[in-house]
């Protein structure tokens, strides 16, 4: 199992920090890649959630995911244990052969895929998932995996 795919409502909310509850998010160094997301302000669109690509500590992604509303269009976010091993990742294999731990991709505002290494990690964003009544909710496998990288552009 190489993780999950799943459909979040297309508005705005505090979906990251929904898919993320799951684990612990403050354990990570977020390294934020392409990403379109705004906070939402008299409800309409605002200042950028991620200006530009950083690595956050998780104190600091958990900050800007959990207080205030926004809207994702894309996000490409990799989780790593270690802030020395942050590094680029365009491919699984890249992702399997790396210190990455997690691949958080969302795409048009409402498609996700999550890549993880930690099958228990993969299980409780599942059940997490189900908790919020996501939409089509699918492990993903060697088997239908048509993504070819690993980034939401």
């Amino acid at each position: 199992m190489r993780g999950l795919s799943f459909e979040i409502p297309n508005q705005h909310g505090r979906y990251l920090y929904e898919i993320l509850e799951a684990i612990d998010i403050r354990a990570y160094f977020w390294k934020s890649e392409a990403e379109e997301a705004y906070y939402i302000e008299n409800n309409q669109l605002d200042e950028a959630m991620f200006p530009q690509p950083y690595t956050y500590t998780g104190e600091e992604l958990y900050n800007r995911i959990s207080v205030k509303d926004y809207y994702v269009l894309f996000t490409d976010l990799k989780a790593f244990k270690d802030k020395l091993h942050v590094q680029d990742i365009a491919t699984y294999e890249e992702f399997l052969n790396c210190q990455c731990e997690i691949v958080l991709l969302i795409v048009d505002s409402a498609y996700v895929t999550i890549y993880v290494k930690d099958q228990h990690v993969t299980e409780r964003i599942y059940r997490k998932a189900v908790q919020n009544r996501y939409e089509n909710i699918v492990y993903i496998t060697d088997e239908n995996d048509l993504r070819t990288t690993l980034t939401s552009f």
